[in-house]
């Protein structure tokens, strides 16, 4: 029997063509849409917030947002609650246990406190202001015929189905929120982090706004201007 030994040249084309195939077979490593979604870093002191007040040897710092949510990866949109940012500070190597459950909001003057919210329950009403969906392609051919003169102008088609953020902007805005919530347990001072409280009406509504801390730190009571 005669055996015939392959030439190198068609082994390493072989080769190459394996190669080749797997690497069609195989997607790319992408880039993460989340890889920017960090804490929401302190300020330079609690002076720099809109209010400032001390509860025991903390001081905390606050700012009322509005309907609108910092985070550093960009500023996005609740209608369903309002949002505040602060910062506790403290001596050198201070810690302290911290949880949104130690905050509450008082808005015009109402006797009865908002308590702060868990944001699992602000991502279903989060939007992004800068994302616009893209125009209907019916809207289109509609005025493609009325301007051409045609007929129907498409009035008996059905209206177009909601356009969804893509998901990987969504999962991107939602990952960024989740980490620019104030942190829960034992931490080092200074830390910072947003607070959400329910309301659906109007900003222009608020008259006034305060936001009351009872903790482990003491309880102090801060004026914000809406």
């Amino acid at each position: 029997m005669r055996y015939v030994v392959p030439r190198p040249a068609i082994l390493i084309s072989a080769l190459l063509t394996t190669i080749l195939c797997a690497s069609a077979q195989t997607p790319p490593p992408q880039a993460s849409p989340v890889a920017d979604a960090k804490p929401l870093p302190p300020r330079a002191s609690a002076s720099d917030y809109q209010a400032h007040a001390k509860a025991g040897s903390v001081t905390i710092g606050a700012e009322f947002n509005g309907h609108f949510v910092p985070t550093p990866g960009g500023t996005y949109t609740t209608e369903d609650f309002v949002v505040v940012e602060t910062g506790l500070f403290g001596d050198p190597d201070a810690r302290l246990t911290l949880s949104p459950d130690q905050f509450s909001l008082r808005i015009n003057e109402n006797k009865k406190t908002t308590p702060s919210q868990s944001v699992v329950l602000v991502i279903a009403s989060l939007k992004d202001p800068e994302w616009a969906p893209p125009e209907p392609s019916s809207s289109k051919s509609g005025k493609t015929s009325l301007s051409g003169g045609g007929g129907g102008g498409g009035q008996g088609d059905p209206p177009p189905a909601p356009a969804h953020m893509p998901p990987e902007l969504q999962h991107a805005m939602i990952q960024r929120v989740q980490k620019a919530v104030l942190a829960e347990g034992e931490r080092p001072l200074p830390q910072a982090g947003l607070l959400f409280f329910p309301y659906r009406g109007q900003a222009k509504g608020i008259r006034s706004v305060e936001l009351i801390y009872k903790g482990p730190a003491g309880e102090v009571t801060l004026p914000l201007h809406p």
